[in-house]
């Protein structure tokens, strides 16, 4: 017995998660409590996802141990054998690794256990038996409590209105209303069912059975709904990235819907922040409610606030009809925070949409290049010195020209095979005689030749196959899009929490799923086996036969209508029917939803240009003139300047006036000039401007004013 294994794998996972959660979330700006809820949520999960194969492993050596009549942890013959039938049987002897036969007294004259070497191989992961049953009652139960009670109480009170935790809490149970009540519809079925039932008391067992049967039974049917989808949906995704002519019009089909959907939110943003911004003036500073207004006001944009006039302190607040009320300020405080939350993910999406089809381009223009080197049109690769010696432009051209599209074909297909594999075992796993699940098959053969290693990595393999296609499903679905996961930390609260809650949901049932499928679930092979300790914690449901033996077993079976349905992409048809832009091949309105992002894309792509520009001229001007000596040097020259008015500036020439130029003209030379692009201009003259008094600003600025005036900006017409 080894607790090597085990402790390495929660160590791994741990790191694993606290990575995801960094990569994903934003440690420093988002609250304590909700990082420390999303990690256990997430870290749990995972453990379950990772921890069964071991489990599964231990289980088949006790099988083997039942089989050949030793004890489990002793390693010595049992006294008896108690069969499935009731009957006790004598036990035999012990067969010793030599061949000879150790009877139990000789065991015990030796004072040291037997091991079985010869009959049962040891699994290197495995552990005495009390430490995955009482693992599994910490993580099940903790996992349980934080997807039903917790996560979702955290969610709706970062998003309340109210000023009071009180009220927060009021408005959170009304809002997870409607979760707890299908909770409690099917624990109600079933408690029903039992009480009906004259042979049966309802006890504090029977009720945790039921709860149980309730969590499961709602998180299956949202798993088999998930993975009809996903099943189809992750492997066509992948064969159609490796395509870039449709990948690429996929993209601008999803950039033109996105502006619609970004300008919407930035224009409600704005609304809600003209709402405040009454508010707060119509609030005075001794106003009773002036506290709650300042509680909004810290949830708004640095920008935002700037625009806020300043308030007399000592001006009392007049007591009209207009004045806000607690309510309407509640109203008011969550409005900002559902639309800071959309406007947050619109841009999120938006950037994320813009590097990719940028990304494309770039690929399209690197196809033809004869000296088979990448280049992107837009700055340079960001990356790692060191990395970027080994992955040189060659070798990216090859790499994402030559052999990604393939490798990604190639792998698209395998995971096609996969998600056959899948949909034929789950709708055969409940055939014992002959056995028509693969992946039964498969760990069956691997049981027999305690290859407990490939037992383990097959196990991780499909559980997490599951668990992409299931998960992936829930952020790809359009009804879900409030919720999004996005890297570089990018990804809100809210989004955070919704994860955790369903990955705690869905685990549970998935693993029971996996289970049945590789044959390990006695209820669903009707066979009296030996258990794992996963499901002696999560208990039979047998309170309840028809869920038992009914839903969990034939349910899954509705996986292959979800699957067509989503192969011929009806849902996507039947909202492109009813008026929901959806990507449907040649169609008028999708091509001129492609054709409108495409104009988006070169859009945003001149706005880069111009800002690549601007940071060009301000390194070369940084080199021509340094930075601190410079600007030293330059005021001394500008100190010369104010002595002497008439001088010219250092470094100009001095034009002298033409007698037909009027004074018209000399204003229209002194006119500030426009800044089209949204960017500091960076003429000399206003770099010096950093290293100068502020009295000789103006001055200077007239100077820069007509140096600038002299040669309009290149492009300014181009986003008309």
């Amino acid at each position: 017995m080894s607790y090597g294994p085990l402790v390495v794998e929660i160590v791994c996972i741990f790191i694993v998660t606290a990575f995801l959660l960094h990569h994903y979330g934003n440690l420093r700006k988002q609250r304590v409590l909700v990082t420390v809820g999303a990690f256990v949520a997430w870290y749990f999960s995972f453990m379950i996802i990772f921890i069964l194969p071991l489990d599964v492993t231990s289980t088949y050596y006790r099988q083997c141990l039942r089989e050949s009549k030793y004890d489990v942890n002793t390693f010595s013959p049992t006294s008896a054998n108690v069969t499935s039938s009731g009957v006790t049987t004598p036990s035999p002897t012990t067969p010793n690794v030599s061949g000879a036969e150790v009877t139990e007294s000789e065991s015990k004259v030796t004072g040291e256990p037997t091991e079985p070497t010869s009959v049962c191989q040891v699994p290197t992961g495995h552990v005495p038996d009390y430490v995955l049953p009482t693992l599994w009652h910490v993580v099940y139960w903790t996992s349980q409590v934080l997807t039903w009670i917790i996560l979702p109480m955290m969610q709706s009170y970062s998003n309340a209105g109210d000023f009071s935790v009180a009220g927060k809490l009021k408005t959170s149970l009304i809002q997870n209303a409607i979760y707890y009540g299908t909770y409690l519809l099917i624990f109600g079925v079933c408690l029903i069912y039992v009480a009906a039932r004259p042979d049966l008391d309802v006890d504090a067992e029977k009720l945790k059975v039921i709860g149980v049967t309730a969590s499961n039974t709602w998180g299956l049917f949202l798993l088999v709904l998930l993975l009809g989808y996903g099943l189809v949906e992750v492997p066509r995704s992948i064969w159609n990235n490796s395509k870039r002519g449709y990948t690429l019009s996929k993209t601008q089909f999803k950039i033109a819907k996105l502006s619609t959907e970004k300008s919407e939110a930035e224009e409600e943003l704005e609304d809600v922040l003209e709402d405040i911004k009454k508010a707060a003036e119509s609030i005075k500073y001794n106003h009773p409610l002036r506290k709650n207004v300042d509680t909004i006001l810290r949830k708004c944009p640095e920008s935002f606030l700037q625009t806020i006039r300043n308030m007399d302190d000592y001006q009392d607040y007049n007591m009209s009809t207009e004045t806000p009320t607690q309510k309407s300020l509640i109203r008011l405080h969550c409005k900002l925070i559902r639309a800071s939350q959309n406007q947050f993910r619109t841009r999120c999406q938006w950037n994320m949409l813009i590097e990719k089809a940028l990304e494309l381009e770039d690929l399209a223009a690197n196809e033809n290049n004869t000296d088979k080197k990448f280049r992107k049109a837009l700055g340079q690769n960001n990356y790692h010195q060191i990395f970027r010696m080994v992955y040189t432009p060659t070798v990216e051209w090859y790499w994402k020209v030559q052999f990604r599209p393939i490798t990604m074909k190639v792998f698209s297909v395998l995971l096609m095979i996969f998600s056959f594999m899948v949909v034929w075992s789950e709708c055969l796993f409940f055939i014992k005689e002959p056995v028509l699940s693969l992946f039964a098959v498969f760990i069956n053969l691997a049981k027999e030749n305690y290859d407990y290693l490939y037992i383990e990595l097959a196990s991780i393999i499909v559980i997490g196959y599951l668990c992409i296609c299931a998960y992936s499903s829930i952020f790809q679905i359009r009804i879900l899009n409030y919720y999004y996961i996005a890297p570089h930390h990018q990804t809100d609260e809210n989004s955070l929490l919704f994860c955790g809650m369903m990955l705690c949901r869905l685990t549970p049932p998935m693993c029971l799923n996996f289970l049945g499928l590789i044959h390990l679930d006695s209820h669903v092979i009707h066979e009296h086996l030996e258990e794992t300790s996963y499901t002696q914690i999560m208990g039979h449901m047998d309170v309840v036969s028809f869920i038992s033996d009914g839903f969990n077993v034939y349910f899954p079976i509705a996986i292959v209508l979800l699957c067509i349905f989503t192969y011929f992409s009806l849902g996507s048809r039947i909202l492109h029917f009813l008026g929901f832009q959806q990507f449907i091949g040649e169609d008028d309105m999708t091509q001129e939803l492609v054709d409108e992002g495409r104009e988006l894309i070169k859009r945003e792509k001149r706005k880069r240009e111009r800002v690549i520009e601007g940071e060009e001229r301000r390194r070369m001007w940084n080199e021509r003139f340094g930075d601190e000596r410079s600007g030293d040097h330059r005021i001394d020259q500008l100190e010369s300047h104010k002595r002497a008015p008439d001088s010219p500036l250092p470094g100009r020439h001095k034009v002298a006036r033409s007698p037909d130029e009027n004074d018209r003209t000399e204003l229209l030379k002194e006119a500030e000039p426009v800044d089209y692009t949204g960017q500091v201009t960076d003429s000399p003259d206003l770099m010096s401007e950093r290293y100068q008094p502020s009295g000789y600003r103006s001055q200077v600025g007239r100077y820069g004013a007509a140096r600038s005036a002299s040669r309009p900006p290149r492009g300014i017409f181009d986003d008309i």
